[in-house]
């Protein structure tokens, strides 16, 4: 099963020494000294904040079969909730898997902590570098192809990236420009020669910073612009980026028990154009989150952006580095990140749009229901989870196996029904 990535992935290791003597050096200095610290459940004390600090399960700190885990598929059997890696892994996987490292020192108990710390978590696993998703493919192809509906593993499919704004043949009615507030669409990217930040450590964060802050002196046009470092801003400078909620705070309990803020807030950065249409979160999850966005609702606009914006940041890091290939990816997989739930295209295209009367007719939970048979979804307009009054963010659901144009195809579409739908209510 999945032979062409396990051939890449024998590639990809055969090539390790050589890649190793080059300018920006593969990292595995995470397993040795600058390996990431942590306490356990049992030993954390009030100093210690599960939004921030990586704090283990117990019995996985001692690699053993997790007791929280079984509880927790025992209640998922008489119908609670069980994340997609709860659904994967049985007590046979974990004793197949213990015991493997990939060659930057992630382990299986590290990859399944924030669903076992968590068992309200969807996914409940994350990735610590490229080679995770072959050598623990005993949980990650499952829940993949879970999460991922209809993509396959077997080798028969792969994904294509292709970010063309002329592919993209439908448009947003004129009611619906006249009901959309904002856009923004974004996506991730993670640098092939260092490891996933859930792997990393402080040097490898800021090493990452440093390198991006070359390249942001590299862009030009409407995508230059000033690079933050969260360790260097004043308070005004803070402020302003918080008031304006383009600033990033991490402060997430599912990310914490991953190592995603390990060292925070050191290595983190936000770069903004001098239009502020662009923005780069730096090491904020995976190494780069890229964001295009603007008020009402020119999504063609906005997409040509982003897609400017990551050719900007590829070149850019070519140029810096000297390598051919800066992005971590795989044929198969597409583009790779943190998140299983994010692999592909990683990404996520939104519309905050008015729909005042119709929320008020069919709820949001209908909407959002509404929204799946479209592969959307529907959040409150501040994010999952948050109030939902007169106003709605519409996005994408699918990532991967589908191309960046015809996902922010899915999103106009369902954008306009819901704007006919509003007009009827």
């Amino acid at each position: 099963v999945f032979s062409a990535f396990m051939e890449w992935s024998t590639t990809y290791k055969a090539s390790y020494a050589k890649e190793s003597q080059s300018k920006y050096p593969l990292h595995t200095l995470v397993m040795n000294d600058s390996a990431p610290k942590y306490v356990t459940k049992s030993t954390m004390t009030a100093e210690h904040d599960i939004n921030f600090d990586l704090i283990m399960d117990d019995d996985l700190a001692q690699n053993k079969w997790p007791t929280a885990l079984a509880v927790a598929q025992a209640k998922g059997s008489e119908g609670a909730h069980v994340s997609l890696m709860g659904q994967a892994v049985t007590k046979e996987i974990w004793e197949k898997n213990k015991n493997k490292r990939t060659p930057n020192g992630w382990t299986f108990a590290r990859a399944i902590n924030t669903g076992v710390m968590n068992p309200d978590s969807f996914v409940g696993c994350h990735a610590g570098d490229l080679e995770s998703y072959s050598v623990f493919s005993d949980l990650f192809h499952p829940v993949i192809e879970k999460y991922h509906s209809q993509y396959k593993l077997d080798g028969s499919m792969k994904h294509i990236t292709d970010m063309d704004v002329e592919k993209i043949v439908v448009d947003l009615e004129p009611t619906t420009k006249d009901k959309i507030i904002s856009t923004r669409i974004r996506c991730a990217r993670n640098l092939s020669f260092f490891p996933l930040n859930t792997c990393g450590t402080k040097e490898t964060r800021l090493e990452i910073a440093s390198l991006l802050e070359k390249v942001f002196s590299t862009f030009t046009g409407d995508l230059a612009g000033k690079f933050y470092r969260h360790t260097d801003m004043t308070a005004e400078e803070t402020q302003a980026l918080v008031d304006k909620h383009y600033l990033f705070r991490g402060k997430d309990r599912m990310q914490a028990a991953s190592g995603y803020h390990q060292h925070w807030p050191v290595g983190r950065g936000i770069f903004v154009s001098n239009d502020e249409k662009f923005l780069m979160w730096v090491n904020e999850g995976d190494h780069m989150r890229i964001i295009s966005m603007e008020k009402g609702g020119d999504v063609k606009s906005v997409f040509s952006r982003l897609s400017r914006a990551v050719a900007a940041v590829e070149k850019g890091l070519k140029a810096v580095t000297g390598r051919d290939n800066v992005f971590m990816s795989d044929p198969i997989l597409g583009m790779i990140t943190c998140c299983p739930s994010n692999l592909g295209t990683c990404m996520r295209g939104s519309v905050h749009i008015m729909v005042p009367k119709l929320i008020k007719k069919i709820g949001f939970a209908e909407i959002d229901r509404i929204a799946r048979t479209m592969n959307c979804q529907a959040r409150g307009s501040s994010g999952e989870h948050s109030e939902v009054i007169d106003r709605i963010d519409v996005s994408n659901w699918r990532r991967l196996g589908f191309t960046e144009h015809s996902l922010v195809q899915d999103m106009i579409k369902f954008a306009n029904y819901l704007a006919k739908l509003e007009d009827e209510a």
